[in-house]
């Protein structure tokens, strides 16, 4: 009598195979989506971390004003200093260093577009610029442009509490008067600098 071989699944292994992959899929997809989001916000912070860096070592590299400056139509030929950071931003050469970039061979080293709509950047004062000196450090507020940036918090819609791996789920830049800026993600140090999100 020849025996016959059936190929395929019982009806128990798919359903064993269904409960696996619906417990998986109960506890991956949450934490998926709290990684989506930290590594949003994580980037914002480190793109602009970055813009300050390129920013401070360019002015000292080419002995000129370089500026950093929100830009509502960054990603233009044309782009200039206008709206806030979650607009966009730019960093130029400031010949003339009147955070205006108007003048011939105010050239763009890096733009950057329009932030993730879940990450809002708040500036201190609404501030909108920081600009470098040829010498690489910080010029200050610039006369009739408001005060420069000294400090931003990068949030999203969770606020400002612990994420998961003991970091907030905000982020700080903090900047010298000098131009060194730095990105504080630890709970406790943003709280006692009394950093909030809106």
């Amino acid at each position: 009598m020849d025996k016959k071989h059936q190929h395929g699944f019982t009806i128990y292994e798919l359903m064993i195979t269904i409960t696996v992959i619906g417990v998986i899929l109960a506890y991956g997809v949450p934490n998926f989506s709290e990684f989506t989001r930290n590594s949003q916000l994580t980037g914002t912070s480190n793109d602009l971390h970055s813009s300050f860096q390129l920013a401070r070592s360019e002015a000292a590299r080419s002995k000129s004003n370089i500026t950093i400056c929100a830009s509502a139509n960054s990603m233009t030929a044309g782009a200039t200093c206008n709206g806030t950071f979650n607009d966009g931003w730019i960093v130029f050469i400031d010949l003339d260093g009147d955070i205006d970039r108007a003048g011939p061979g105010e050239n763009i080293l890096r733009a950057h577009p329009v932030v993730h709509n879940l990450v809002n950047i708040t500036t201190n004062g609404g501030a909108t610029y920081f600009s470098f000196a040829g010498t690489g450090l910080g010029r200050g507020d610039v006369p009739g442009e408001g005060p420069s940036l000294q400090t931003a918090m990068i949030c999203d819609d969770r606020g400002l509490r612990i994420a998961g791996g003991g970091r907030a789920t905000a982020r700080r830049l903090v900047t010298t008067p000098i131009g060194r800026a730095t990105i504080i993600s630890d709970l406790a140090m943003i709280q006692a600098a009394a950093g909030t999100c809106p």
